[in-house]
């Protein structure tokens, strides 16, 4: 059965080579007597990646085939592949495979079955088998006994090092997706995240396309009670983990996920989190899912005692992958019982001058959505001496491999369809920019997201905002009335107003640089500088 399976991909091996869905005991083992890691003092598989620690978002390619050409947004994020030079990387590929021994993966991508994808993963590596088993959705074993043909094939060859003057990437490492083959080839990394990232992109195409399914980079939670759904949408830093991982709530998922016509369902099986400087304190369900079964990339560990120090991560991309069973109030089929009714957009605004909530209507969550914005602050990455503006389009720009606009007039469908309340929420700065203003508290942000998934902020007044064309409640419960308007907290009006003006004209220039496809009543629900 192995050795057919195999053939249909073109990899010509034997049953004694190949090992098939082993337990995640198995595949620990098996890693620890290769050498691809160490236990940890917590019973997690500790494993480094050499060279690459984190995405290689330059390696990354789509092959251009007809049946894609015109639907893929082509340019710096989608870089097209020809297929010959895809041929020529899928035989060394089926080359390095052969010759060694293989680890199969039978996985699933999608937690609603009806929209789900099959998905096999080739890797040379147990602790990448592991995390591959981990990370997607874990077929019963009536499927494993039905599965058939893959959807997809994801073959992972860290050890392949590839030459760019034969085979025309831009290194040695590359991530190859050819929705025409149903393959995505990874070779010369081994950033397990490249797995992961791939396998969402490849979703990102075939559910939006096949299935009218809109596909999110977002976590989701639940309430129990009334299964009123919410999702978060967030860059690094805005605070999206932490949100959605809310007392009284159930997790379905904390990044991948899809909007159907009648549910909101998790795309993976598993959870895949920093560990830089996180703590029992801080971060209580990442800490306690660091544990036996548990993959941990590239964390600092003592050498006699295994106590991983996570202040001191060999990159700030330090990483945990784990199955998401091991959070205690995670919702492990991962579906919601009905689609989202908020969906909230947190952004970090460092320059502290965007309301630290405010409503949006139809047209200016497309906008927002298309946006994705947030901003670093000085420290952050080398070079950064103020605030500086991030946008990537839908949260989530490098794994999108359509018009952004496509994906937004799903969003705008579906809100209007089910009546989706929307709201900006600011984690960010107040009373200043970084460096003079201060973070919002933590304890203000809950308030104000608990009353956006409740509606009571809908029972405030509302004023508003000309300049950032936001509707702005006056009142929050648990938030001081003043520090719902930013301006009130800023001490020197005047530099609020010339700092405003500055990050509104920062969208507007964004929008018209990067999304030549939004639609004009769309950019008419964005900024409008005063021209002050």
């Amino acid at each position: 059965m192995v050795v057919e399976e195999l053939e249909q991909y073109g990899i010509h091996h034997t049953d004694d080579r190949t090992a098939i869905d082993p337990s995640p005991a198995r595949l620990i083992e098996k890693a620890v007597s290769r050498g691809e890691g160490i236990l940890a003092s917590t019973g997690a598989l500790a494993v480094t990646t050499g060279k690459y620690t984190g995405r290689s978002p330059k390696d990354r390619f789509i092959v251009d085939t007809p049946d894609v050409h015109d639907k893929i947004a082509w340019g710096n994020v989608n870089v097209p592949f020809s297929e010959e030079d895809y041929q020529l990387v899928h035989d060394e590929v089926i080359s390095y495979l052969s010759e060694r021994r293989i680890f199969m993966v039978h996985g699933i991508a999608g937690a609603d079955r009806r929209y789900s994808r099959k998905i096999l993963v080739l890797t040379e590596l147990a602790s990448q088998a592991l995390f591959a088993h981990q990370m997607l959705v874990r077929p019963t074993e009536e499927e494993l006994a039905n599965y058939g043909r893959a959807d997809f094939v994801v073959m992972a060859c860290p050890g392949l090092k590839l030459d760019p003057a034969v085979h025309h990437t831009h290194s040695e490492a590359a991530v190859i997706i050819n929705f025409k083959e149903r393959v995505v080839l990874i070779a010369g990394t081994q950033y397990s995240g490249e797995i992961k990232k791939s396998i969402f992109s490849v979703m990102n195409y075939l559910l939006p396309v096949e299935e009218n399914v809109l596909t999110m980079h977002c976590s989701c939670n639940m309430n129990p009670q009334s299964h009123g759904t919410t999702v978060f949408f967030g860059l690094s830093g805005t605070g999206k983990t932490t949100l959605s991982a809310a007392e009284g709530r159930l997790l379905i998922g904390d990044d991948e996920h899809g909007w159907a016509k009648d549910s909101v369902f998790n795309i993976e099986g598993g959870c895949y989190a920093k560990t830089i400087r996180i703590s029992e304190a801080t971060e209580p369900q990442i800490w306690h899912a660091i544990r036996f079964g548990s993959l941990c990339e590239n964390v600092v560990l003592d050498p006699n005692s295994r106590v991983a120090d996570y202040d001191d991560s060999l990159t700030e991309n330090g990483r945990v992958a784990y199955p998401v069973e091991f959070i205690e109030n995670a919702v492990v089929k991962g579906r919601a019982k009905r689609t989202p009714d908020v969906v909230i957009f947190l952004t970090a605004d460092a320059f502290g001058v965007l309301p630290p909530i405010s409503k949006l209507d139809e047209n200016a969550a497309m906008y927002h959505f298309m946006t994705g914005f947030t901003s670093k602050v000085a420290g952050t990455e080398r070079g950064i001496k103020e605030p500086t503006p991030t946008f990537s389009s839908l949260f989530g720009e490098p794994f999108m491999p359509l018009d952004p606009m496509v994906y937004a007039k799903m969003l705008g469908e579906k809100i209007e369809h089910n009546g989706t309340r929307v709201y900006l929420i600011n984690t960010g700065w107040s009373g200043g920019s970084y460096g003079t203003g201060s973070r919002i508290k933590l304890k203000y942000t809950r308030k104000m997201v608990e009353a956006a998934q409740s509606g009571i902020i809908d029972d405030s007044e509302f004023v508003h905002d000309e300049r950032f064309n936001l509707d702005v409640p006056t009142s929050c419960p648990g938030v001081p009335d003043e520090l719902l308007n930013p301006r009130s907290t800023w001490a020197d009006k005047d530099a609020y107003d010339a700092t405003a003006e500055k990050l509104a004209q920062m969208f507007v220039e964004n929008a018209e640089k990067r999304l030549q496809s939004m639609t004009p009543e769309v950019r008419a629900a964005g900024p409008r500088p005063l021209g002050k």
